[in-house]
Protein backbone atom coordinates (compact mmCIF):
# COMPACT_ATOMS: atom_id res chain seq x y z
CA UNK A 1 0.00 0.00 0.00
CA UNK A 2 1.22 3.55 -0.76
CA UNK A 3 3.29 5.52 1.73
CA UNK A 4 2.01 9.11 1.69
CA UNK A 5 2.55 12.22 3.75
CA UNK A 6 -0.33 13.60 5.85
CA UNK A 7 -1.15 16.25 3.22
CA UNK A 8 -1.13 13.62 0.48
CA UNK A 9 -3.49 11.46 2.52
CA UNK A 10 -5.95 14.35 2.60
CA UNK A 11 -5.87 14.57 -1.19
CA UNK A 12 -6.12 10.80 -1.51
CA UNK A 13 -9.17 10.63 0.75
CA UNK A 14 -10.98 13.47 -1.07
CA UNK A 15 -10.34 12.29 -4.63
CA UNK A 16 -10.76 8.56 -3.94
CA UNK A 17 -14.03 8.45 -1.97
CA UNK A 18 -14.53 4.69 -2.18
CA UNK A 19 -11.08 3.44 -1.18
CA UNK A 20 -9.40 6.52 0.28
CA UNK A 21 -10.72 6.14 3.83
CA UNK A 22 -10.16 2.38 3.76
CA UNK A 23 -6.52 2.99 2.85
CA UNK A 24 -6.25 5.54 5.65
CA UNK A 25 -7.69 3.06 8.12
CA UNK A 26 -5.23 0.31 7.24
CA UNK A 27 -2.27 2.70 7.38
CA UNK A 28 -3.63 4.31 10.57
CA UNK A 29 -3.14 7.68 8.93
CA UNK A 30 -4.87 11.01 9.49
CA UNK A 31 -3.86 14.17 11.32
CA UNK A 32 -5.88 15.71 14.13
CA UNK A 33 -4.05 19.00 13.51
CA UNK A 34 -5.22 19.08 9.88
CA UNK A 35 -8.71 18.15 11.09
CA UNK A 36 -8.85 21.20 13.37
CA UNK A 37 -7.61 23.42 10.53
CA UNK A 38 -10.40 22.15 8.26
CA UNK A 39 -13.04 22.83 10.94
CA UNK A 40 -11.60 26.33 11.45
CA UNK A 41 -11.81 26.93 7.70
CA UNK A 42 -15.38 25.63 7.80
CA UNK A 43 -16.22 28.26 10.41
CA UNK A 44 -14.49 31.07 8.47
CA UNK A 45 -16.13 29.95 5.22
CA UNK A 46 -19.56 30.02 6.86
CA UNK A 47 -18.95 33.60 7.97
CA UNK A 48 -17.60 34.62 4.54
CA UNK A 49 -20.55 33.16 2.66
CA UNK A 50 -23.05 35.04 4.80
CA UNK A 51 -21.21 38.35 5.17
CA UNK A 52 -19.06 38.69 2.02
CA UNK A 53 -21.34 37.23 -0.65
CA UNK A 54 -22.09 39.67 -3.48
CA UNK A 55 -25.15 41.78 -2.65
CA UNK A 56 -26.97 40.96 -5.91
CA UNK A 57 -27.03 37.27 -4.89
CA UNK A 58 -27.40 37.56 -1.14
CA UNK A 59 -28.02 40.55 1.07
CA UNK A 60 -27.56 40.13 4.81
CA UNK A 61 -30.00 42.33 6.72
CA UNK A 62 -28.21 41.94 10.05
CA UNK A 63 -26.85 45.32 11.07
CA UNK A 64 -24.98 43.95 14.10
CA UNK A 65 -22.46 41.15 13.61
CA UNK A 66 -23.04 38.25 15.99
CA UNK A 67 -20.47 35.46 15.85
CA UNK A 68 -22.47 32.94 17.91
CA UNK A 69 -24.81 31.73 15.11
CA UNK A 70 -21.80 31.01 12.88
CA UNK A 71 -20.08 29.04 15.64
CA UNK A 72 -23.28 27.01 16.09
CA UNK A 73 -23.71 26.40 12.33
CA UNK A 74 -20.13 25.16 11.92
CA UNK A 75 -18.14 24.13 14.99
CA UNK A 76 -21.05 23.11 17.24
CA UNK A 77 -22.81 21.16 14.47
CA UNK A 78 -19.56 19.36 13.58
CA UNK A 79 -18.89 18.53 17.24
CA UNK A 80 -22.45 17.25 17.63
CA UNK A 81 -21.98 15.04 14.56
CA UNK A 82 -18.73 13.56 15.89
CA UNK A 83 -20.05 12.92 19.40
CA UNK A 84 -23.40 11.68 18.13
CA UNK A 85 -21.81 9.29 15.66
CA UNK A 86 -19.40 7.97 18.28
CA UNK A 87 -22.24 7.42 20.77
CA UNK A 88 -24.53 5.72 18.25
CA UNK A 89 -21.85 3.54 16.69
CA UNK A 90 -20.56 2.44 20.10
CA UNK A 91 -23.98 0.88 20.62
CA UNK A 92 -23.86 -0.59 17.10
CA UNK A 93 -20.45 -2.20 17.66
CA UNK A 94 -18.59 0.26 15.46
CA UNK A 95 -14.78 0.11 15.42
CA UNK A 96 -14.14 3.86 15.10
CA UNK A 97 -12.67 5.90 17.94
CA UNK A 98 -13.67 9.49 18.70
CA UNK A 99 -10.37 10.69 17.23
CA UNK A 100 -10.79 8.73 13.99
CA UNK A 101 -14.39 9.87 13.56
CA UNK A 102 -13.28 13.48 13.98
CA UNK A 103 -10.46 13.13 11.44
CA UNK A 104 -12.46 11.25 8.79
CA UNK A 105 -15.49 13.52 9.16
CA UNK A 106 -13.42 16.69 8.83
CA UNK A 107 -11.68 15.37 5.72
CA UNK A 108 -15.13 14.71 4.26
CA UNK A 109 -16.03 18.39 4.65
CA UNK A 110 -13.28 19.60 2.31
CA UNK A 111 -15.37 19.75 -0.93
CA UNK A 112 -18.20 21.60 0.82
CA UNK A 113 -15.84 24.01 2.58
CA UNK A 114 -14.08 24.65 -0.73
CA UNK A 115 -17.41 25.42 -2.38
CA UNK A 116 -18.10 28.09 0.27
CA UNK A 117 -14.96 30.01 -0.67
CA UNK A 118 -15.28 29.43 -4.43
CA UNK A 119 -18.90 30.59 -4.63
CA UNK A 120 -18.23 33.60 -2.40
CA UNK A 121 -15.32 34.63 -4.63
CA UNK A 122 -17.15 34.04 -7.92
CA UNK A 123 -20.27 35.88 -6.73
CA UNK A 124 -18.37 39.16 -7.19
CA UNK A 125 -17.63 38.41 -10.85
CA UNK A 126 -20.87 36.82 -12.07
CA UNK A 127 -24.11 38.56 -12.92
CA UNK A 128 -27.47 37.49 -11.54
CA UNK A 129 -28.36 35.41 -14.63
CA UNK A 130 -25.19 33.37 -14.10
CA UNK A 131 -26.16 32.43 -10.56
CA UNK A 132 -26.85 28.88 -11.74
CA UNK A 133 -23.08 28.29 -11.80
CA UNK A 134 -22.86 29.19 -8.12
CA UNK A 135 -25.80 26.90 -7.43
CA UNK A 136 -24.10 24.00 -9.24
CA UNK A 137 -20.76 24.53 -7.47
CA UNK A 138 -22.41 24.75 -4.07
CA UNK A 139 -24.47 21.59 -4.45
CA UNK A 140 -21.66 19.71 -6.18
CA UNK A 141 -19.50 20.36 -3.12
CA UNK A 142 -22.35 19.41 -0.81
CA UNK A 143 -23.06 16.12 -2.60
CA UNK A 144 -19.36 15.29 -2.85
CA UNK A 145 -18.95 15.83 0.89
CA UNK A 146 -22.06 13.73 1.56
CA UNK A 147 -20.56 10.87 -0.47
CA UNK A 148 -17.26 11.20 1.38
CA UNK A 149 -19.03 11.30 4.74
CA UNK A 150 -20.97 8.14 3.94
CA UNK A 151 -17.81 6.27 2.99
CA UNK A 152 -15.95 7.73 5.97
CA UNK A 153 -18.55 6.31 8.38
CA UNK A 154 -18.56 3.02 6.51
CA UNK A 155 -14.78 2.71 6.64
CA UNK A 156 -14.08 3.92 10.16
CA UNK A 157 -16.67 1.56 11.68
CA UNK A 158 -16.37 -1.27 9.12
CA UNK A 159 -20.09 -1.33 8.43
CA UNK A 160 -22.08 -2.64 5.52
CA UNK A 161 -23.94 -0.14 3.31
CA UNK A 162 -27.37 -0.62 5.01
CA UNK A 163 -25.84 -0.42 8.48
CA UNK A 164 -23.94 2.73 7.49
CA UNK A 165 -27.17 4.38 6.33
CA UNK A 166 -28.89 3.39 9.58
CA UNK A 167 -25.95 4.74 11.63
CA UNK A 168 -26.09 8.09 9.81
CA UNK A 169 -29.85 8.42 10.37
CA UNK A 170 -29.44 7.60 14.07
CA UNK A 171 -26.56 10.07 14.29
CA UNK A 172 -28.74 12.86 12.89
CA UNK A 173 -31.44 11.98 15.44
CA UNK A 174 -28.81 12.04 18.21
CA UNK A 175 -27.63 15.45 16.99
CA UNK A 176 -31.16 16.85 17.16
CA UNK A 177 -31.57 15.50 20.69
CA UNK A 178 -28.25 17.02 21.78
CA UNK A 179 -29.07 20.38 20.23
CA UNK A 180 -32.47 20.36 21.94
CA UNK A 181 -30.89 19.58 25.31
CA UNK A 182 -28.27 22.26 24.72
CA UNK A 183 -30.98 24.85 24.12
CA UNK A 184 -32.75 23.77 27.31
CA UNK A 185 -29.54 23.99 29.35
CA UNK A 186 -28.68 27.42 27.93
CA UNK A 187 -32.21 28.63 28.66
CA UNK A 188 -31.94 27.28 32.22
CA UNK A 189 -28.61 29.03 32.83
CA UNK A 190 -30.03 32.24 31.40
CA UNK A 191 -33.00 32.11 33.79
CA UNK A 192 -30.73 31.30 36.75
CA UNK A 193 -28.49 34.21 35.80
CA UNK A 194 -31.44 36.58 35.60
CA UNK A 195 -32.72 35.33 38.96
CA UNK A 196 -29.33 35.87 40.64
CA UNK A 197 -29.05 39.32 39.08
CA UNK A 198 -32.54 40.30 40.26
CA UNK A 199 -31.77 39.09 43.80
CA UNK A 200 -28.50 41.03 43.76
CA UNK A 201 -30.15 44.25 42.57
CA UNK A 202 -32.95 43.85 45.15
CA UNK A 203 -30.46 43.34 48.00
CA UNK A 204 -28.38 46.27 46.79
CA UNK A 205 -31.47 48.49 46.75
CA UNK A 206 -32.52 47.44 50.28
CA UNK A 207 -29.04 48.01 51.73
CA UNK A 208 -29.04 51.50 50.28
CA UNK A 209 -32.47 52.24 51.75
Amino acid sequence: MMDLSEKQWVKHAVFHPFEGFEDMRWKKSGSLKISFIIVALFFIGTVCQDRLYAFHFWNSYDKIFNIVPYIVKSIVVFAAWVIGNWAVCTLLNGEGTLKRICIYSSYSLIPYVSSLYITTFLSHFLITDEGVFLFCIHYAGLLWSALLMFNAVKSVHQYSVPKTAAAIILTVIAMLIMMFLLVLVMSLFQKVGLFIYSVYTELQYRFRV
